[in-house]
């Protein structure tokens, strides 16, 4: 799909037209720690007094960016950042302090215990971003960006772009910046979707591929709004409206460091710190009235325990590996890859999170109800099918039960042929994944981490199956 599609269009303008009305069409193609060092206490006030100082926009020298380059990514500067997020109000509770194992990923650790309903970080609104803000702030350049957004058909992307847009015009501030010494905390190298190539997705399952695939279409209809706000009505300066990788990068800060709190997105350094767990230890939550940001223990955490919250639906980690470029290895389950049944599982109301696949062997119900529904449709659309359809729309497990036990060798192999044929192809992907050169393709070892994951989880299944 991708190679037919890249005859007719250029890169973007493949993305900009991929709307939601066109998913399903390309759905169905894409078949202990190091503890931080204290840090100069000077440089970080400094940096905050900029929160509450006039503009130094007019000043004549010209500001140090952020270095993005690869190199700069290796030594994250957070010590610095804690520092001056201390001096900005942050608060912590006690114990609680950033860690690392590899000097690469940072994260909140309590080495005291910390009992449930305990408020373990508090940042000040000053230093929150927000997608409100960024209105108030952009109101004359946003309106044009956002349009072409609204006719792309991601109207629920616009929150997210805002909180890109202010990432962007930060970034350009370089160290006049008040929030210069977080953007130079970052990690420069992503591992999403976003950042994957062509190469990547050609690599990935099915569903894997459609996630990070809808990721990149995201970043690039982005790339297309900004440039929306051409020079002369922009706050951006040409080189950085034609910097693709420093938009690259503007879009992965926001869509790995911001949430979603009733159609808003905010941001709060330090905050951004807390990583992934299927098992949390926090919550996080926005005062309405002052706008400070809080993360709250919602049990009991013991002494050397680190402290997490919960990036989305823990079911499943391949949304999570296309958005933010990491595996979940504790999540118990995934999508059982069934995406040449999109149809039936709308028509039954069920969505990628209800058929799943269990790390033990085990199946869904669901993922039966669909594979049956599937067989009937293709047999005996009108008799069969409307009667086990009416059957579990109207509740009646008994008349459900009839049909599955019923046709269950045809459930059975219509599903084993599924599963055996995934295998198949994952081992094919994971050949060509493992012939790229690491140095052009640094994504791989995390694909392959995920295309093993999947196919541990298909084997057991493939066991439970056979043993049926």
């Amino acid at each position: 799909f991708i190679e037919e599609t890249k005859k007719v269009l250029s890169l973007e303008d493949l993305y900009i037209n991929i709307n939601k009305n066109q998913s399903r069409s390309m759905m169905n193609k894409f078949h202990h720690p190091i503890l931080l060092r204290p840090a100069a206490v000077a440089t970080a006030v400094a940096t905050c007094i900029l929160l509450v100082a006039p503009s130094l926009s007019a000043f004549s020298y010209q500001p140090t960016l952020v270095d993005l380059s690869p190199i700069a990514g290796q030594q994250r500067d957070v010590y610095t950042m804690s520092d001056w997020a201390a001096n900005c109000g942050v608060q912590q509770a006690d114990g609680v302090q950033l860690t690392s194992y590899d000097g690469q990923d940072y994260f909140p650790m309590t080495s005291s215990d910390i009992p449930a309903g305990t408020c373990v970080m508090s940042v000040p609104n000053d230093l929150v971003f927000s997608s409100s803000k960024a209105v108030q702030e952009f109101e004359g350049y946003l309106q044009q960006c956002e349009n072409q957004l609204v006719a792309a058909g991601l109207d629920d992307k616009v929150p997210l772009f805002r909180i890109f847009f202010k990432i962007i015009a930060e970034y350009e501030k370089g160290n006049q910046s008040p929030w210069f010494p977080w953007l130079n905390s970052l990690p420069r190298l992503y591992n999403n979707g976003a950042s994957m190539t062509y190469d990547c997705f050609d690599c990935l399952p099915p569903y894997a591929g459609y996630c990070a695939f809808a990721e990149r279409t995201n970043l690039v209809n982005f790339k297309k709004a900004v440039g929306r706000a051409t020079p002369g009505s922009s706050p951006f300066s040409p080189e950085i409206l034609n910097d693709g990788e420093t938009l690259k990068w503007a879009y992965n800060v926001a869509s790995t460091r911001s949430t979603e709190v009733n159609g808003e997105r905010f941001m709060a350094p330090m905050i951004d710190m807390f990583n992934h767990g299927a098992q949390t230890e926090v919550e996080i939550s926005y005062d309405a009235t002052t706008g400070d940001c809080y993360a709250y223990s919602t049990v009991d955490v013991a002494a050397g325990s680190p402290l997490r919250v919960s990036y989305g639906d823990p079911t499943d980690p391949t949304p999570l590996f296309a958005t933010y470029g990491f595996l979940d290895e504790s999540s118990p389950s995934i999508f059982c890859k069934l995406m040449d049944r999109l149809t039936e599982m709308e028509e039954l109301g069920y969505g990628f999170s209800d058929l799943l696949f269990y790390k033990d062997g085990g199946i869904s119900p669901q993922v039966y109800d669909v594979e049956l529904y599937h067989f009937l449709k293709k047999n005996d659309p009108n008799n069969l099918a409307q009667g086990f359809y009416q059957a579990l729309m109207g509740g009646d497990d008994v008349t459900k039960a009839q049909y599955q036990e019923q046709y269950w060798e045809y459930t059975k192999q219509e599903l084993q042929s599924h599963v055996d044929g995934l295998l198949e192809e994952l081992d094919g992907w994971s050949t060509m994944a493992s012939s790229y050169d690491l140095n052009k393709h640094p994504r791989v070892p995390l694909i392959l981490q995920h295309n093993g994951f999947v196919k541990e989880t298909f084997l057991r299944v493939k066991a439970n199956l056979d043993s049926m």
